[in-house]
C-alpha cells in the first residue's frame, strides 16, 4: 500500500536516472516475426497498419521513453532549430514510428533484402584509401539510424570487413532473430561487454589485416566506470572513452560513422555519412583524461550535424542526459540481469 509523501521525502533529491541497460529489453520475438511476415507477404503499407497501433500502446505505457524522446526533441530544437517547430507529443509519436520502421530495415538490410541503389555513401574514400594500402581503422558510431545498411557499402567493395561491437548481452532476444535471418553477413557482429586483453588482441589481429572495427560512442558501457564529459545539444552529457582508447591502443585512425534516412533520396534511402576524427589517436600520461574529452567534444560535435539532418534517426530511448558510469558488477548483479 502506498502512503502519501512526508514532507522530507518530498524535499528529497531525485533518484539517479537509470543506467540504459536497467530498462530492460522490450522486443516481442513472435511479434517481430509476425510484423516481418506481414510484410514480406503483404508489402510495407499492411506492415505499417499494423505497426501503428502496436507503436501507439509502446509510446503510452513507456513513460520514460516517451519523456526521454520529447526530451531530445526540445533539445535539438532549442539548439539547431532541425524540426523547425517546437516539438509535442505529435512529434514524439513521429519520433517512435520511425524508430519502428528503422527496426525493419534492420531486419531487411541483414537478410540482404534491400537494393543496392537505397544507400549512397559520403566520406567513405578514406577509408577505402586505408583498406587500398591494407591498414585498419576504429570507426566511432553512435545510435542512430541503421549502421546494418553498411553491408550494402561493404558488398560493393571487394574484401572490406566491418567488426561491430555490440552489447548482445542486452538485446539477446533481438540478435538471435537477426542470426537466423541471415548466418552468413558481410558485417560481423562481436558480442563485447568490456575491452580485455583477450578482446584487445582479438581486434589489434583484424586492423593489423586491414579490417575496421565499430564501436558505438554514446552509451555508458554495463562495466566502464570512466566516462568523460562534453556538451550534446547545448547540454553537459556522460560519454564513454572506449573507442579513443581503443584507437590509441591499436596505433590506427579514427573514424566516426553512421547511416541515416536520406529526405533528398526518392523511395526512402539511406546515406552513409563517413567522417576521419584522428589521423591518430594520442593521450598523453599526463593530459589523457583531457584527450579524451577533447576527443568525446569532437564526436558529439559531429553527432550533432548529423541529426540536423536526419532529427528522428535518433535511437536513444533513455535519459540521455542523466546517464553516468555504472556501478561495479557483482556475480549476484550479472545473473539478475542475465534472467
Amino acid at each position: 500500500m502506498q502512503t502519501a509523501s512526508t514532507p522530507s521525502e518530498s524535499n528529497a533529491p531525485p533518484a539517479p536516472a537509470p543506467h540504459w541497460a536497467s530498462l530492460g529489453e522490450r522486443t516481442f520475438v513472435a511479434g517481430i516475426r509476425l510484423l516481418f511476415w506481414i510484410y514480406r507477404v503483404l508489402g510495407r503499407l499492411p506492415f505499417r497498419l499494423c505497426l501503428y497501433p502496436v507503436v501507439a500502446y509502446y509510446w503510452a505505457t513507456c513513460g520514460v521513453a516517451r519523456r526521454s524522446s520529447l526530451d531530445y526533441l526540445q533539445k535539438l530544437q532549442a539548439f539547431q532549430g532541425s524540426l523547425g517547430h517546437a516539438p509535442g507529443w505529435r512529434d514524439s509519436l513521429r519520433h517512435f514510428l520511425a524508430f519502428a520502421e528503422t527496426i525493419l530495415d534492420k531486419l531487411l538490410a541483414i537478410r540482404a533484402d534491400t537494393p543496392a541503389n537505397a544507400l549512397r555513401a559520403e566520406g567513405e574514400e578514406g577509408l577505402l584509401a586505408l583498406h587500398a594500402k591494407g591498414r585498419g581503422a576504429v570507426i566511432v558510431t553512435g545510435h542512430v539510424g541503421c549502421m546494418e545498411m553498411c553491408r550494402i557499402s561493404a558488398q560493393r567493395h571487394r574484401g572490406v570487413r566491418l567488426n561491430v561491437l555490440v552489447h548482445t548481452e542486452h538485446a539477446e532476444r533481438f540478435n538471435r532473430i537477426l542470426q537466423r535471418l541471415q548466418p552468413d553477413c558481410a558485417v560481423h557482429f562481436i558480442q563485447v561487454s568490456e575491452i580485455n586483453p583477450a578482446t584487445a588482441m582479438l581486434l589489434a589481429d583484424k586492423v593489423a589485416q586491414g579490417e575496421y572495427v565499430a564501436i558505438t560512442g554514446d552509451r555508458v558501457p554495463v562495466r566502464q566506470s570512466m566516462v568523460v564529459s562534453a556538451d550534446f545539444l547545448g547540454h553537459p552529457a556522460q560519454w564513454p572513452v572506449g573507442p579513443y582508447v581503443l584507437a590509441a591502443l591499436l596505433k590506427c585512425p579514427l573514424y566516426a560513422m553512421g547511416c541515416v534516412r536520406d529526405d533528398a533520396a526518392h523511395g526512402g534511402g539511406y546515406v552513409l555519412r563517413v567522417h576521419c576524427l584522428a589521423e591518430q589517436v594520442t593521450l598523453p600520461r599526463n593530459a589523457r583524461r583531457e584527450a579524451l574529452a577533447a576527443h568525446a567534444r569532437q564526436f558529439a560535435a559531429w553527432l550533432e550535424g548529423l541529426l540536423d539532418h536526419a532529427p528522428l534517426a535518433w535511437l536513444n530511448f533513455f535519459p540521455f542526459w542523466a546517464q553516468e558510469a555504472a556501478p561495479p558488477r557483482t556475480p549476484q548483479a550479472d545473473r539478475d540481469h542475465a534472467g
